[in-house]
């Protein structure tokens, strides 16, 4: 089931380089809205959603515009690569109501042959209702489309308007965190004899270590009828630079038979600026 540590070296190697650039930018970002805000202490924080497959049911700041951004790296033992930029904008209007639109900024495949092809992703809008059970727990419910923006084949839409729904669980337990997801997708276009319906479930458990440092490890499946089912661990950290700024770190992989695919991310939440 586990692979050497050479193989995971490699994969984080990989995706190394082109993230270096990315960060830089981004912290470049980060340090222009960090020099206004300095005298700011009673900001709100960052309520970041990266870097899991779950979602918690908390929204972030109301009538604050929170981004995140990363870079992912996927690679098969057959040479298969996926290189992407994920970029989210959040906006809560309320503590129980708020929206995000999600897609790839960049895109590149290549093939086992070795031929690359780049673009843009798909784009999802994405709804969210939270309803509070006490101070430690809530539900949540999410309702989005995924609209074809990208070229066919460079995401993971099914090339025509995808609709979702995803339920939420989230509870605090001491300086543990739980979230607890259950989503069903219907899909514009499947493949011959698959299908139209996938459902997803994802359960992640995290700790926070000290005021700066999160630990996070989760487990997320995917069944649909006619096509073949997935399953994936995942394990990241991440540091609270500030209250509006949150930097992440992990890697994945599938546990799936035959040749497993490893993931290699890094990215960043930042609660960027009051819209109202």
């Amino acid at each position: 089931m586990f692979v050497t540590t050479q193989r995971v070296a490699a994969a984080i190697a990989d995706a190394a380089a082109p993230a270096r650039g990315l960060a830089l930018a981004m912290s470049l970002a980060m340090s222009a809205s960090s020099a206004r805000a300095a005298s700011s202490d009673d900001a709100p924080a960052a309520v970041p959603y990266r870097p899991s497959v779950s979602t918690p049911a908390a929204l972030s700041a109301p009538g604050w515009l929170e981004v995140e951004a990363g870079y992912l790296h996927d690679h098969e033992e057959a040479g298969a690569r996926r290189d992407s930029v994920p970029l989210t904008l959040k906006l809560a209007f309320t503590p129980d109501w708020g929206v995000r639109v999600s897609s790839d900024a960049w895109v590149q495949l290549r093939d086992e042959s070795g031929e690359r092809s780049t673009g843009y992703g798909d784009t999802s809008i994405t709804l969210k209702r939270r309803f509070a059970v006490d101070e430690d727990s809530a539900f949540g419910l999410e309702a989005g489309a995924t609209l074809p923006t990208s070229r066919h084949g460079l995401n993971i839409g099914s090339g025509k308007p995808d609709w979702a729904l995803n339920t939420i669980y989230s509870a605090d337990v001491g300086a543990w965190h739980t979230d607890l997801n259950l989503a069903a997708t219907r899909f514009g276009a499947t493949e011959s004899g698959a299908g139209r319906t996938q459902w997803l479930g994802a359960a992640s458990l995290s700790r926070s270590i000290d005021e700066h440092w999160t630990v996070l490890g989760e487990l997320s499946g995917t069944v649909q009828h006619g096509a073949e089912s997935s399953r994936q661990l995942l394990a990241a950290a991440s540091y609270n630079v500030s209250k509006r700024v949150v930097i992440d770190a992990g890697a994945a992989r599938s546990l799936r038979s035959g040749a497993p695919v490893w993931s290699a991310f890094t990215g960043v939440t930042w609660l960027a600026a009051r819209i109202f």
